[in-house]
């Protein structure tokens, strides 16, 4: 009984142990296929392991990696938050921004954020980390510089992938994988695709749809990669990516992988290009890819994961020396270089770098960025996001740009899409925006019945008091100003027959929109005393007399000045003494002066039904310095005052 106890556990062990290594064999098969970028049959493969119960940190990462880099971000996100749930003690910080990037590419910001901030916490050197921390209002950035491009997507676009444009005289050369899926021997374990051709194509100068496509020679396109080129402004020399191929063969790298080189080729005078070399500073054991030129062709830029660099793949830049030979490859720092793939240079004529990256903190995948390559101050050294339509939660790459004619081609993979990667061209509607401005917007309104104004004229004045701008607000009383971070502003406010009403600002460091209200209170309007509104000096006589002083005069001609101005404006001008003298004698010289002042508005074309004088001598007095009463010199004079009350409004 014993014996054959020892037998059947005998042969559950066999089983057990050749199930294990059974599932052994396949996880280094898996492995294995990972290891050659074979994703989409590693893939499958794990998969099938997890099926049968399965699991590791190792599997999970794998596997969520064989979907991220072929931007399937929401199954990369499923396996990612798997990894990092069961197996927190085995992550590597790298898998919470990678998590974070497949969260966004669903456009789960929120949740994104979260494992961004854990990422902070556990590797406060990552640049990734350090962005995210120094500018978590992210997305209102980006907000503020979307709405500047018109994009549309081309007709020329296939169902296969279509990507990388680049600016060939009057032409546009662009990558493409449309043919050679007739080749099934050309199919790409990455990505179950096929390998990519350059194509020529015509341009429409209007729409920028492409036209009359043509592959490159067979000395450009061979049965493997070539893709992003670029070409001197005579179109004669063209460098452009292609795999690691020379004499119809691959060169693999030590690790068994095939790398990607730039090529150069030049343009005969019979119009055919010459065999395409690499260039001296490529190698077998790293990728060197997507060229671009400086706007005097002096600089190569190109992207590369060469060794001593910051992250997965980096910007680089290499002089073009007279001889045609190449200076050492000058990584372009951390100011531009990630921990991720920063990748797809473009340089425009205005000393700007445009280029995709999905360190830098966007939308999810690749997003295009610009940076001033020789800044002049700490606001231009700052590498900006060009915002939406442009970038989008999936990859968004390979941005070209004529800046003389504002117009352009990017790639994407976005849901919208033809393939797996297609060609927009865009319209630059509007030039970037500073990166620090600030709205400041309000509305005018009428203190007494909290009206909306029309038409108010609102005034922005700078610290030292020198106007800046000025708008007239619109129907619905609203007004708007573009103004500096960090700055103090005072804002004015006015309508006819309102006061004018000011309000002073500070605006913060960061992007941000202000509201300001204006609340103006309307002046020219019944019973109300135009001599204060006017701020006119007092009206003095002579003692004893009515007859108007030339200082008076001044005084009484900016009213005749506003009753032109208000052709409708009716005025009662009333004249009041102090309580010394008569009564009866201070009410009587009131009123001659009264009807002096009266007078001579009138003798300056002033209607006589529009102005009156009435004398009112000491019976309305401004305090209670009345008869018998000791008061200062200063109050008797309160009391000694011309007014100009508004008996109908100006319409």
């Amino acid at each position: 009984m014993r014996i054959l106890l020892q037998r059947m556990l005998l042969i559950v062990w066999i089983l057990v142990c050749g199930n294990v290594f059974s599932q052994n064999r396949k996880l280094d098969r898996a492995n294995k296929a990972y290891k050659q970028y074979e994703y989409i049959e590693a893939q499958e493969q794990y998969l099938n392991l997890i099926e049968k119960g399965e699991k590791s940190a190792e599997l999970y990462q794998n596997l969520g990696n064989t979907y991220y880099f072929n931007s399937q971000f929401e199954e990369a996100g499923k396996w990612y938050k798997a990894l990092i749930a069961e197996f927190p003690d085995e992550v590597s910080p790298e898998y919470y921004f990678r998590c974070a990037q497949a969260l966004k590419a669903m456009e789960k910001y929120e949740e994104s954020d979260k494992y961004m901030k854990t990422l902070a916490e556990l590797s406060k050197d990552d640049q990734r980390a350090k962005i995210y921390t120094e500018i978590p209002d992210y997305l209102e950035k980006i907000e503020y510089q979307s709405g500047r491009y018109d994009i549309i997507n081309l007709a020329v676009n296939s169902v296969f992938s279509d990507f990388g444009t680049s600016f060939y005289k009057d032409k546009i050369v662009f990558s493409s994988a449309r043919d050679t899926l007739l080749m099934t021997k050309s199919i790409h374990e990455w990505n179950n695709q096929s390998f990519l051709d350059l194509y020529v194509a015509n341009k429409d100068e209007a729409t920028g749809e492409l036209s009359e496509v043509d592959k490159m020679d067979r000395k450009i396109n061979t049965k493997f990669h070539e893709s992003t080129s670029v070409f001197s402004k005579d179109g004669n020399t063209m460098y452009f990516t292609r795999n690691n191929y020379t004499n119809r063969k691959y060169k693999a790298s030590q690790e068994g992988t095939n790398k990607l080189k730039i090529y150069k080729t030049t343009r005969k005078a019979n119009g055919k290009w010459t065999t395409p070399f690499p260039l001296s500073f490529t190698s077998d054991e790293y990728s060197t890819a997507h060229p671009t030129l400086s706007e005097d062709g002096k600089t190569l830029y190109f992207s590369s994961d060469m060794p001593g660099g910051y992250g997965l793949s980096d910007i680089y830049k290499v002089v073009i020396n007279d001889d045609g030979t190449f200076g050492e490859p000058e990584n372009l720092g951390d100011r531009i270089n990630t921990e991720g793939r920063d990748s797809f240079p473009f340089v425009s004529g205005n000393d700007e770098l445009y280029f995709a990256s999905n360190g830098h903190i966007g939308l999810g995948g690749f997003d295009v960025y610009v940076v001033k390559l020789n800044a002049a101050s700490d606001e231009e050294r700052k590498v900006v996001n060009i915002g939406k339509p442009v970038n989008g939660s999936k990859d968004d790459f390979a941005f070209v740009f004529d800046k003389e004619a504002k117009k352009g081609y990017f790639s994407s993979n976005r849901n919208d899409g033809k393939g797996s990667d297609d060609i927009y061209a865009f319209v630059e509607k509007e030039p970037l925006r500073d990166p620090c401005k600030i709205m400041i917007t309000g509305v005018v309104k009428d203190k007494k019945t909290q009206e909306v104004l029309a038409d108010a004229l609102v005034v922005i004045f700078d610290e030292e008091g020198q106007e800046i701008d000025s708008v007239t607000t619109k129907a619905d009383g609203t007004y708007s100003f573009e103004v500096k971070c960090k700055s103090n502003y005072t804002i004015k406010g006015n309508k006819e027959k309102y006061s004018t009403a000011e309000e002073a600002v500070t605006t913060p460091n960061k992007i941000e929109t202000i509201q300001v209200e204006l609340i103006v209170e309307k002046e020219i309007e019944e019973g109300k005393d135009l001599g204060k509104i006017l701020a006119l000096n007092p009206i003095y006589f002579d003692f004893d007399q009515w007859y108007i002083r030339k200082d008076a005069a001044v005084e009484l001609d900016k009213v005749v000045a506003a009753m032109n101005k208000y052709p409708e404006l009716v005025i009662e001008v009333r004249s009041h003494t102090d309580s010394h003298g008569d009564a009866n004698y201070n009410l009587e010289l009131s009123d001659k002066r009264a009807k002096a002042t009266a007078a001579y508005i009138i003798e300056r074309g002033i209607a006589a039904a529009r102005i009156s004088g009435r004398g009112f001598g000491e019976t309305q007095p401004v305090n209670d310095c009345k008869d018998g009463s000791r008061c200062k010199k200063s109050d008797y004079q309160a009391n000694r005052r011309s007014e100009f009350i508004i008996i109908e409004e100006a319409k």
